[in-house]
Parts: structure tokens; C-alpha cells; sequence
């Protein structure tokens, strides 16, 4: 196994133990950007966080404030060894994210596009690199750097009148924040051209028939159903240990990236990490006693 490997298995493992002191330990607590523009609510005892997207007249295009509220947001969450489960959502009735504000985009001297675009990839790679297993519920739309967004996380749920696509080649440009990339390991390298050449946007029943979501479920009167099912997932994910979570996500993220032998060197690298933590001894202890674990983290 390289040094490079065991290294990147070490860091994860390091930032985990780092506790940012916005966990709580009561039921739910709501922490806001003082514009509102998003919300970041802890629930389960502090175990699972939910990020709300909040720019109703924007229909939840991503601003530059908007992305500096998120790396600001996500910064925080990565340190958090209580969280087992991130839950991405919007906070908008029928739209999960526009893509970037091309309403601002216009007005942006033209020097400015391209770090833009750089901070809105980077901030989607930091979604995508977040240790802890992430949720990304879509009861709207979800379009250009929207479903970019939708991409990184490792779980995608969406209602059924949800609708989805990278539509940039309408604009004469291409998706920007990952979306080539990720959409084509996603559903397959020829289908995602397909969909980028086309700029298709498709529904959730279909999304899911080609991969490009988890679940589809039908659309609630209050129109959170995916939303609902997102959470039902993290109280199943909450349960189970921190450093086993992060772990695995890890070893499965870099694992199929390379071929199976070195897939399997790293899983070993991931999972010498749990070894020495109390919460293997807690587990056998619990399973031995016929009770629950209780897991601390570390």
C-alpha cells in the first residue's frame, strides 16, 4: 500500500476527531446565514445535518454570496465527529437549484467568470470530499450547477415530478462544476453525452431508470416527499459507527478509481483505521451484552 494512500486514510481519520462547536446535543437546532439564503439544521441528537438552499425570487441560483455561505457552511460540517449524515435540500416549494445566477453572470466583468466558476467547482468537490456519508434531496428542479451539486453527493433521492438536467450547451458553454465528469460515471459515459449534447432534462422516474438517482418517490401534498425519504435513509445511516462510516465511504470513493488489486491494498489501509477505536470494542462489547451500541466517534 503507497505511503500517499495510508496518508489520505490518516487525514480523514484525523478530521473526524476535530469537533466544531456548533453540534449540539439537543433534538434539532437551526443555525441561519444572516441573509437566510441557508439554513443548516442539526437533528438526532446532532448526528444528522440538513443544508436548506433559501433564494426564493432566485429560484435558488447560486450567487456569490450564496457560494461563499456554502464553503463557509461546509468548512464547518467536515470538522463535526458527531455527524453521521449531511442532507442537501431546498427550502423552495418546486426547485431544488437553478445553477449559477445568470442574472449576476451577466453583469460579471468577464475576468471575474472564471473564478467564479473555479470556486463553484471547488465548492462542489468539498460536497463531493466531505467525509461523512451526504443525502441531496430533489422535490424541484434541479439544472445546470444545480444537478452538478446533486452529483457530488452520495446519495441522490427525487420525487417524482422532479426534473433534471446539464443544460449549459444551451448557453454555447459546458457544465463547469464537475458535471461532465461525474454524470458520465454516473450513467455511463455515452448516455452522458447524450443527455450534455441534448441539454435533456429528465423527470425522476426516468432519472432513476438510467442511474442518475437512487430513489424516486411520489410527490407529497406538501411537496417534501423527497425530502422525507432523504431523512428516512439518515436515520438508518445514524445509527452506525462515525469512524466505520467515513471509512468505508472513503475506501469505496478511492477504491474505484483504481484497479481491483490496489482497491483492495486501500480498503485494507481504511479499515486498519478502525481497528484501535473504542467504538469497535464498543460494538463487540454491545453485540456480546444484546444491547446497542453507543457510539462516540472515535
Amino acid at each position: 500500500m503507497s505511503t500517499n494512500l495510508a496518508k489520505i486514510c490518516k487525514r480523514v481519520f484525523l478530521h473526524q476527531r476535530k469537533c466544531h462547536p456548533l453540534t449540539t446535543a439537543f433534538y434539532c437546532t437551526k443555525i441561519s446565514a444572516p441573509d437566510n439564503e441557508l439554513q443548516i439544521e442539526y437533528h438526532l441528537d446532532g448526528s444528522v445535518v440538513v443544508v436548506s438552499l433559501n433564494r426564493p425570487k432566485a429560484r435558488n441560483a447560486i450567487s456569490k454570496n450564496l457560494l461563499s455561505k456554502m464553503a463557509t457552511g461546509l468548512e464547518k460540517i467536515k470538522f463535526d465527529n458527531n455527524l453521521r449524515a449531511v442532507i442537501i435540500r431546498s427550502a423552495v416549494p418546486n426547485i431544488f437549484c437553478a445553477g449559477a445566477d445568470l442574472k449576476e453572470r451577466a453583469k460579471m466583468p468577464m475576468e471575474e467568470v472564471g473564478p467564479f466558476v473555479s470556486g463553484l467547482r471547488q465548492c462542489i468537490t468539498e460536497i463531493a470530499n466531505l467525509p461523512m456519508p451526504t443525502i441531496v434531496a430533489l422535490d424541484g428542479t434541479a439544472v445546470g450547477g444545480g444537478l452538478e451539486l446533486a452529483l457530488a453527493c452520495d446519495i441522490r433521492v427525487a420525487a417524482d415530478k422532479a426534473s433534471m438536467g446539464l443544460v449549459e450547451t444551451k448557453l454555447a458553454i459546458i457544465p463547469g462544476g464537475g458535471g461532465t465528469q461525474r454524470l458520465a460515471r454516473l450513467v455511463g459515459p455515452s448516455r452522458a453525452k447524450e443527455l450534455c449534447f441534448t441539454a435533456r432534462v429528465v423527470g425522476g422516474v426516468e432519472a432513476e431508470r438510467i442511474g442518475l438517482v437512487n430513489h424516486v418517490v411520489e410527490q407529497n401534498d406538501t411537496g417534501d416527499a423527497a425530502y422525507q425519504r432523504a431523512f428516512t435513509l439518515a436515520e438508518e445511516i445514524a445509527p452506525q459507527g462515525p469512524v466505520a462510516l467515513k471509512m468505508a465511504k472513503l475506501a469505496i470513493n478511492r477504491g474505484i478509481e483504481v484497479d481491483l488489486e490496489s482497491g483492495l491494498q486501500f480498503e485494507q489501509t481504511c479499515y486498519a483505521q478502525v481497528i484501535p477505536t473504542k467504538d469497535r470494542i464498543e460494538g463487540l462489547t454491545a453485540f456480546k451484552e444484546k444491547r446497542l451500541p453507543r457510539y462516540k466517534g472515535h
